[in-house]
């Protein structure tokens, strides 16, 4: 995992330049006033500083679709280079109308890092991770406005401060960054995917998990291509694919169906079941609860599910396993040391004349007993080998699930199988802790069923699982030849897609969270805490030590900054632990006391220092608290409930909102100040936390440890499952 923390880590340098120079032009401004006599010309003023978000704003309205046709990391480059470019004229700017050009450029760097890092760091990183990989930006953030503020801090103490010198500094780190993304960065592997550039990916894939066989993961990006129309929840109890097992027991025959991984001879056999596990209950009540009027979203229901009755072997021992068969410590030794089958370049003789391994095989179709089509590739493994924390195997696309197909026999209204039968299936494992009704008990290793179940007895190595089924985006093969990748990949999103019921349900997520984000206060609260520190006295201290009113407000700026990282650094290691969900949850109310405390500040006297004091602890709070949750949640869910095909269309959207309410809050603060007060400002921004946490606990799931392409089936689902039961309250 080391290489992958890497490469987020560098990614977010993006972020760290963003910081930088948000802290850079706060102090610069003081000095690019008196050189080019801006007292009198506050527009002149407030537009320099607000340029970069101009920029920003512009450049997002098509960053996101144009990332999905050249690719996330060329993005990035473009990004490198503009920072580079607009610092060097910000260095020269002989004029006021240059800086601001130049301020605009910066600002269209500052637009595609902020967009595409999260995009990036959420297609690369593994599921187990990616909470944690994806606070790299705010952390990075923070950091440069903490290293900016030091560095003009310290230049504000010479006699005669150069703000060109200030901001031409950027142009170091920019270069850093340049270097990063064109010669260490690796593409996105899902964006390969979605291209059809399957080697590469497989080879991006390989070095970002430092491992060999990736085949499991590299059929999941090829899945994640299509937005799941018609997913189903469907119950299975799977067990080995013999006619009797190695217990003695036979799977009962009737209405078996057989199921098959991604390598060369990985198949089982599962026998359909209803009313069993926690994931189709839960679909089941969050669609009564639905009917009912309930307002949680069924979407919510369905993840919580996941969630809170996760066998607890996943979550609290690296180690233990939860398998079909009972001997799999055998099989075990050998992964790790097989080649991956999924291998383009000797699965294809001409290989050489096939752009990108466009045409692998992954399935081998053979006919079986019951005429359905048969085997798939497969080295030595088992379907639910790895969990949590454990080394992913051919089949284990993390957090638990597991990536499987089967052949459905229905037929469409042309009398002919949906792509050619062929379906695939997102599994988890049941834990018998959770459902004490489900007719099966945990023994071992393995679930042993009662009889009354119509299953096997204990210890004959079968399991009960839900799964996530849909179309698959491979096409089976014709006449018994080997199921291909598709032979055509879409050039780009298109606006229909985002009428899909999964994806509007997302996007009203990631909407809501950034609308809701931006109107909590924080800016209002950096506003406001200069004037805080100052009552208490700090600004007096400093200037008794021979600090300028100017520099001791640059190091004040510093110190808040400093706090930050410190919370973040908390924010990252419970990221992946409590979960995105559980943290807005919990953190949210403390930033509605931390904002009503300040409004009582503000309205009830107790004494200059005593206000001062009471106002500086809500400030410091409530900025820790932020940072840990809705400073960086709503950036990483927008990078991760989206689908592959729109997720950059949709990351466009939910960005513009960001710079959009970005642009109002910062407008209208200094009106609302002058005309509600400091106690009217901060109520309105408590009113909006409390309507935040209201948003939260009824639209936002929890997506921890959960593969991309499973939280956007997850989306359909839940979507599919509020869509019928209106449809069903219309109707009566």
């Amino acid at each position: 995992m080391r290489s992958v923390v890497l490469v987020s880590l560098a990614a977010a340098i993006g972020n760290m330049l963003q910081g930088w120079d948000n802290a850079t032009i706060a102090g610069a401004v003081i000095y690019i006033k008196k050189e080019f006599h801006l007292e009198r010309e506050p527009k002149i003023e407030g537009l320099i500083v607000a340029m970069s978000l101009i920029g920003a704003t512009m450049i997002t309205t098509f960053s996101g679709p144009v990332s999905d046709r050249v690719g996330r990391r060329s993005m990035l480059i473009l990004s490198s280079l503009l920072y580079f470019l607009s610092s060097i004229v910000m260095f020269w700017s002989p004029n006021v109308y240059v800086l601001l050009f130049a301020r605009l450029l910066d600002g269209f760097g500052i637009g595609l890092a902020v967009t595409l890092v999260p995009i990036y760091i959420s297609e690369t990183a593994p599921s187990e991770i990616r909470g944690l990989l994806n606070t790299f930006p705010q952390f990075c953030g923070s950091g440069g406005m903490f290293l900016s503020y030091c560095l003009v801090f310290g230049m504000s103490l010479h006699e005669s401060p150069s703000w060109r010198l200030m901001l031409g500094v950027l142009s170091i780190p920019s270069v850093l960054y340049f270097l990063l993304a064109a010669f260490f960065l690796p593409e996105s592997p899902r964006w390969l995917a979605s291209k059809g550039r399957m080697e590469e990916a497989r080879q991006v894939l390989q070095r970002l998990r430092g491992r060999e066989d990736v085949s499991g993961e590299l059929a999941l990006l090829v899945e994640g291509l299509g937005v799941g129309k018609d997913t189903s929840i469907e119950e299975y109890v799977i067990g080995p694919d013999n006619e009797v097992s190695e217990g003695g027991h036979e799977l009962p025959r009737k209405d078996q169906i057989k199921l098959y991984g991604p390598e060369d001879g990985q198949s089982w056999m599962a026998k359909p079941v209803k009313g069993q596990s926690s994931l189709a209950l839960a679909s089941r009540q969050g669609s009564m609860i639905t009917r009912g009027g309930s307002l949680v979203d069924p979407v919510v229901t369905l993840f919580g599910s996941i969630h809170e009755k996760l066998p607890s072997e996943n979550l609290n021992s690296s180690s233990s396993r939860s398998m079909i068969f009972p001997n799999m410590g055998s099989i075990l030794g050998l992964m790790g040391r097989q080649e991956s089958q999924w291998d383009p370049e000797r699965n294809n003789d001409d290989s050489s004349e096939q752009d990108e391994s466009l045409n692998s095989p992954l399935l081998s179709p053979q006919t079986t007993e019951s005429g359905s089509v048969g085997t798939m590739h497969r080295r030595q493994s088992s379907l639910f080998m790895a969990n949590v924390g454990e080394t992913a195997t051919a089949t284990s696309i993390g957090g638990g699930w597991q990536l499987a197909w089967k052949y459905n026999d229905k037929v469409g209204a042309d009398g002919q199988r949906v792509n050619g039968g062929l379906q695939r299936m997102y599994i988890h494992e049941e834990s018998s802790k959770n459902n004490n009704n489900t007719g099966f008990s945990r023994r071992g290793s393995l679930l042993s069923f009662h009889t009354e179940a119509g299953v096997p007895d204990q210890g004959s190595g079968y399991i009960q699982a839900a799964a996530l089924v849909s179309q698959a985006s491979m096409i089976p093969g014709i006449k018994g030849g080997a199921a291909m990748l598709p032979k055509e990949i879409k050039a780009g999103p298109g606006w229909r897609d985002l009428m899909e019921p999964g994806v509007k349900r997302a996007l009203m997520v990631g909407v809501g969270l950034q609308i809701l984000q931006q109107f909590a206060g924080i800016n209002g609260v950096m506003y406001y805490t200069p004037q805080i520190l100052e009552e208490t006295g700090v600004s007096s201290l400093l200037t008794n030590l021979g600090i300028g009113a100017e520099s001791a407000s640059l190091l004040i700026s510093a110190l808040t900054t400093l706090l930050m990282l410190p919370c973040i650094l908390v924010s990252m290691r419970l990221m992946d632990v409590s979960g995105r969900r559980s943290l807005m949850l919990s953190t949210i109310p403390i930033l509605i006391l931390s904002l009503l405390t300040l409004v009582i500040g503000s309205l009830v006297k107790l004494g200059g220092t005593a206000n001062a004091l009471i106002s500086t602890a809500s400030v410091m709070v409530y900025l820790s608290c932020f940072v840990m949750g809705f400073g960086a949640i709503p950036n990483i869910l927008c990078s991760e409930i989206f689908p592959t095909s729109v997720r950059g269309l949709c990351i466009t959207i939910c960005a513009l909102t960001f710079w959009i309410c970005d642009i109002i809050v910062t407008y209208t603060l200094p009106v609302m100040l002058k005309s509600l007060g400091l106690a009217g400002v901060f109520g309105i921004y408590a009113c909006v936390c409390a309507v935040a946490w209201v948003f939260v606990y009824l639209k936002v799931p929890e997506t921890k440890g959960m593969p991309l392409e499973v939280i956007s089936e997850f989306f359909s689902v839940g979507a599919k499952h509020q869509d019928s039961a209106a449809s069903l309250l219309s109707g009566g």
